[in-house]
């Protein structure tokens, strides 16, 4: 894909950093771009550690998932970095301002590139907007291990993300139970990869979080059409069929998920037996 020449997203807000504040100031640039009525002040709490002086890239990720919103993982390609830019997503970086043997990390924000003069403009520090030559920031990047994120809402799939990052998200929302969306961003995921297994397992299992068994069930069902020999979707399936007290039903996909093998076949076992367990109980 070819990129604009030039590009600045200049409706994105600034809030000047207080001292250490880089990963709050950053993480409220980008929140607010996207609709969040935010201050760094807000998300101090959840993203500053004193003792470190800073924030760590994990608070920053939780700290978004807290908002409601994804934190998605870029590569280390700076194609990918102005791609999203241009796309409209401003993009927090990780840079390493200083020496090698003298670290002074810092969170920034990418709201711009000029590929004629070969620089960026960011959000950083004290500084609206700071332009710097593209070879200076990879070199400044570069130490941090490319480390760089954007911030949507589950409905949005970034337009360089890949399979693996944003699963990756997606499935730390689940995990954080906020099921609801999870869902949402399961379904943006079934929109860019159709019948894909993790995102009808993942939505699968987002229903079933919210209590919603019947649409639990129909993803799985779909899981198990789509992706036949995979043991999760039936095993999941035999569960919620299970759930709704609909045990034959439930031996049946029980029965055909041990009858595969791979991964997750211990815990099909497990199913198996709940299961049979339950239909002996009602004999008696």
């Amino acid at each position: 894909v070819d990129l604009p020449t030039k590009v600045e997203l200049t409706q994105v807000p600034f809030f000047p950093q207080e001292e250490y504040q880089c990963g709050p100031a950053a993480l409220a640039t980008v929140l607010s771009a996207k609709g969040k009525n935010v201050t760094p002040q807000d998300l101090t709490k959840d993203v500053f550690l004193p003792t470190r002086k800073g924030s760590l890239q994990v608070e920053m990720r939780t700290a978004a998932r807290r908002q409601g919103m994804l934190a998605v993982s870029l590569s280390g390609r700076v194609k990918d970095l102005l791609t999203e830019v241009a796309g409209g997503n401003p993009v927090i970086v990780l840079q390493n301002l200083a020496l090698s043997w003298y670290p002074v990390w810092h969170y920034a924000v990418v709201v711009g590139y000029d590929l004629e003069r070969a620089t960026v403009i960011l959000r950083s520090g004290s500084k609206q907007r700071e332009v710097m030559s593209l070879t200076t920031f990879e070199h400044t990047w570069k130490r941090s291990n490319y480390w760089a994120i954007v911030v949507v809402p589950p409905s949005e799939v970034p337009k360089t993300a890949t399979r693996e990052t944003f699963f990756a998200s997606a499935l730390e929302m689940e995990k954080t139970r906020q099921p609801r969306l999870a869902e949402t961003a399961y379904d943006a995921a079934l929109q860019r990869w159709p019948d894909d297994l993790a995102a009808l397992v993942g939505v699968g299992n987002s229903r079933y979080a919210q209590s919603n068994l019947s649409g639990s069930e129909a993803a799985f069902r779909q899981a198990t059409l789509a992706h036949p020999q995979a043991i999760i979707g039936w095993n999941n399936l035999a569960e919620v069929l299970a759930a709704q007290n609909r045990l034959a039903e439930a031996l049946s996909a029980a029965e055909r998920a041990t009858s595969l093998q791979g991964p997750n076949h211990a815990a099909a076992e497990e199913t198996l037996s709940g299961i049979r367990k339950k239909i002996d109980a009602k004999k008696n």
